[in-house]
């Protein structure tokens, strides 16, 4: 499965595309990335996975690639990013459930992620990160908007 973890950021996207695209000329192994944005690896490698999950990078053999999205991204303006962004984040977790909810409360969204298998919100801090992703990637992106203090609303069903 396909989960963003809670500590990957939008703006470590962006330096994660722009130090390969105009530092690396779209391609470069993981290790000199990693001494290039003078990063650890464990903290290098949830954006590397998210990006990659989102279609912008593709990762083997040691080496990463930023892919046409990837660079069509860095070129876009804002508007056009969220809407990229939008439709990327359907094909991951936990925004692929939370589509499928419409509405939900964190509580039921951690219910339905574990029913599908997907524990890494099964912990005493999952509630928060799970709405830590919410807002830092659904909100910004346009994706997920708060309908009360308790319930999300997913705005965009990829149609």
């Amino acid at each position: 499965m396909n989960v963003i973890d809670s500590s990957a950021r939008i703006a470590d996207l962006l330096g994660l595309l722009s130090v390969l695209q105009n530092t690396f000329k779209g391609k470069t192994d993981l290790y000199e990335l990693e001494k290039e944005m003078e990063v650890d690896v464990d903290d290098l490698m949830p954006i590397v996975y998210a990006a990659s999950y989102m279609g912008f990078v593709t990762v083997g053999d040691g080496d990463i690639i930023i892919t046409d999205k990837g660079s069509e991204f860095l070129k876009s303006n804002i508007k056009r990013r969220k809407e990229m962004l939008r439709e990327s984040l359907l094909k991951t977790e936990p925004f692929k459930t939370a589509s499928e909810l419409k509405v939900f409360t964190l509580e039921k969204l951690r219910e339905a992620l574990a029913e599908k298998g997907i524990q890494a919100y099964n912990k005493p801090e999952g509630l928060y990160e799970l709405q830590l992703i919410l807002l830092e990637w659904g909100v910004y992106s346009g994706l997920i908007s708060r309908v009360d203090e308790e319930r999300f609303r997913v705005n965009y069903d990829g149609a």
